[in-house]
């Protein structure tokens, strides 16, 4: 399906969050970023977190982070990993310069809902996580892609910050409305420092 990170366990794509509802689901989600001007007619570069890149274009407005001001894009094209897109309003190229940067928000209502084991990563930054016996374990801070699946980073009680891969062995267990991913992390992750606790230390 076409989403922002709506994949499955082993692939869910980027994105963040702005805001969020009583449920933990984030009320807006991150699906594109300004990164300059292209040419000289107000064209912009664009990195897009939807699934399908050109998608970005087809949840109707977007807004800033502050959801202050809002942004009609057509994608014209392509480079590399980026797209080449017309911002409605925008003729030239000091002010689209103006706008590297500015990062695309999308409310989540108007996102397909995902289907089994598909997750927003939007919905999971700053999930508690816990073991498998239930013990502390972090909290997920980031997710990432190296190119060998998603991993998700959690930042643990003693302030470290491990990757896990987000897979149904690593984490068997995901409740967004719960909010709470269960993680049986590698062995050999949880390796401290000296003297340094570990997350069954946590309270």
């Amino acid at each position: 399906m076409t989403g922002i990170g709506a994949d499955n366990r082993e692939r869910t794509g980027p994105g963040g969050t702005a805001g969020g509802t009583g449920s933990g689901v984030a009320a807006r989600v991150l699906v594109g970023e300004i990164v300059s001007a292209h040419g000289i007619r107000g064209s912009v570069k664009l990195k897009s977190f939807t699934t399908d890149p050109a998608a970005v274009a087809s949840y109707g407005p977007l807004t800033d982070e502050a959801d202050r001001r809002r942004f009609v894009l057509r994608v014209t094209g392509a480079v590399k990993s980026l797209l080449i897109a017309d911002v409605e309003g925008v003729r030239d190229r000091n002010a689209a310069e103006a706008l590297r940067g500015v990062r695309l928000y999308v409310d989540r209502d108007r996102l397909p809902a995902p289907e089994e084991e598909e997750f927003y990563h939007a919905d999971l930054i700053g999930l508690p996580a816990t073991t498998v016996d239930g013990r502390p374990f972090g909290k997920v801070t980031a997710i990432f892609d190296f190119g060998a699946g998603d991993m998700l980073e959690i930042r643990l009680p003693d302030a470290r910050l491990v990757q896990v891969p987000f897979t149904k062995a690593a984490v068997p267990h995901v409740d967004v409305a719960g909010r709470r991913v269960t993680v049986d992390p590698p062995a050999g992750l949880l390796e401290a420092p000296e003297g340094a606790p570990g997350p069954e230390d946590a309270e």
